[in-house]
């Protein structure tokens, strides 16, 4: 299996469930890994880490409330690009989350 990783994309976007972090915003670290079968001959498969920042980059210009869509969205647009991929796992980390505490993030994972 031959994994492809753009781990600790740093976004700021208007995404969220409460009025302030619609307004403000909140900070995001997302980490994506691309798996698929790795070749037996002398060429390996490609995949453009460049497309899949460009997926995250999109799905966070939408406006949105939940990270749990954002991940989804992220996961099937880059099953449909990457159509070859075994295994798709995609992590969004809310970083300092409004939640009246001190919390480094919260995470959601989707791996599929």
């Amino acid at each position: 299996m031959l994994t492809v990783s753009l781990h600790g994309i740093r976004l700021h976007a208007k995404v969220g469930l409460y009025p302030e972090e619609k307004i403000h915003g909140n900070d995001f670290e997302i980490d994506v890994d691309v798996s698929t079968a790795a070749s037996t001959g002398e060429a390996l498969p490609f995949l453009d880490y460049s497309i899949i920042y460009e997926i995250v980059l999109q799905a966070f210009s939408q406006e949105g409330e939940l990270i749990e869509a954002f991940a989804k969205s992220i996961h099937t647009k880059v099953k449909q690009h990457f159509f070859e991929a075994e295994k798709v796992r995609v992590a969004i980390r809310k970083l300092n989350p409004p939640i009246g505490g001190t919390v480094r993030h919260a995470q959601v994972c989707l791996e599929a």
